[in-house]
């Protein structure tokens, strides 16, 4: 049953929204603004309705696989932790469209939904506050992912839930690894 869910999250993850409906609107998302296909892109290339769509579509993603396995498993159960990665790196890595796929925010957003609201809670606002302060998606989404863990560790969650959101935000710095150099040059767009 846990391997089933996990694979469930995996694939689950592996739908990429923003693509799907960018084609349904005639737009290639890879050609488009910074050429990826996650709610920011969207936004740009099809408006913030549109990217509030996708985000919430992609937030479900890591929410209700997550959400089933802290109900059957609990917090402090591995198949949790594996469930919850396994929805980011289908989002990140997704087997229908050939590994290629998005920076897994509005996944790790979902995931972190169903293990603390609060948490989830205190990491948007964080993430609001830094993209008031710098304009900039990337590193808002870099600070509120950092920030979740942080905020995990301080409320005293099981080591393995820590852990699962110190590996998502490892995996969220790798996919922003771009969009870090850009900030670095200055060169990064900004909303």
């Amino acid at each position: 049953m846990g391997v089933l869910l996990i694979l469930f999250s995996y694939l689950l993850g592996s739908v990429l929204f923003g693509e799907i409906i960018a084609k349904l609107k005639g737009v290639n998302l890879r050609k488009v603004g910074s050429g990826n296909v996650g709610a920011t892109n969207v936004s740009r290339a099809l408006g913030k309705k549109y990217g509030a769509v996708v985000f919430f579509l992609d937030m479900l993603k890591g929410l209700i696989p997550t959400a089933l396995a802290v109900k059957i498993y609990g917090y402090d159960s591995w198949i949790t932790v594996f469930t919850g990665i396994a929805s980011v790196l289908g989002h990140m890595f997704p087997i229908f469209f050939n590994f290629k796929g998005g920076k897994g925010v509005a996944t790790s957003f979902g995931v972190l939904v169903a293990l603390s609201p609060l948490v989830a809670f205190v990491s948007i606002l964080v993430w609001l506050v830094v993209l008031y302060l710098t304009r900039y998606v990337s590193l808002s989404s870099l600070v509120a992912s950092f920030s979740a863990f942080i905020y995990l560790l301080i409320l005293d969650y099981p080591a393995k839930i820590i852990v699962m959101a110190f590996l998502i935000f490892l995996l969220i710095l790798y996919k922003h690894r771009e969009n870090i150099e850009r900030l670095i040059q200055g060169r990064e767009l900004k909303v």
